[in-house]
């Protein structure tokens, strides 16, 4: 299970509650600067965007790729580790809607990561250093420092153990 906190509501949805839970100015901001970071060509801007405006946690030397769309709501609920690469496209979700509760979780991605183009990533997930997502995944659970995963329900594909053990046999 992934790690998020589930907030129970009633009467409507949670989504049409939306704003009993987040500002709407807050929303409004982070679309604009969102927006803003999605077409810019320079890295070095995305990732102060993120920073300074989001409360992103951001490593140096990360790269977002054009389009890329954190979490409006709860921004400041990701962190990027150094030297990763966010691909194409990838949707990174620190909160849920649900008809009769929302969720938040922290989204932590490690140190030298590899998101492939048009990835999901959902709250409450972490990714552990070195791993490799493949494109288009949807990512619902923890992945393993070092390990490729891909694929929609995300399976993994190959750990870093099973790596250094071909490696080591091929020696």
């Amino acid at each position: 299970m992934r790690r998020t906190t589930r907030y129970p509501v009633k009467g409507a949805n949670s989504l049409w509650q939306i704003y009993k839970t987040v500002s709407f100015w807050k929303v409004v901001k982070n679309f604009i600067v969102i927006q803003v970071a999605r077409y810019t060509p320079f890295l070095p801007v995305k990732n102060w965007l993120y920073r300074t405006f989001l409360g992103m946690k951001v490593g140096d030397q990360t790269a977002f790729a054009l389009m890329v769309v954190p979490d409006i709501m709860f921004p400041e609920k990701i962190s990027v580790g150094k030297n990763s690469v966010i691909g194409f496209n990838t949707t990174i979700l620190a909160h849920e809607y649900l008809i009769n509760e929302y969720r938040l979780g922290d989204v932590e991605i490690g140190d030298e990561v590899m998101i492939g183009a048009n990835s999901t990533i959902l709250p409450g997930v972490k990714i552990g250093d070195g791993a490799t997502v493949s494109a288009a995944t949807l990512v619902n659970r923890d992945v393993p420092p070092g390990s490729m995963v891909g694929g929609n329900p995300m399976r993994v594909i190959y750990t870093k153990e099973e790596v250094e053990a071909r490696e080591a046999a091929n020696k």
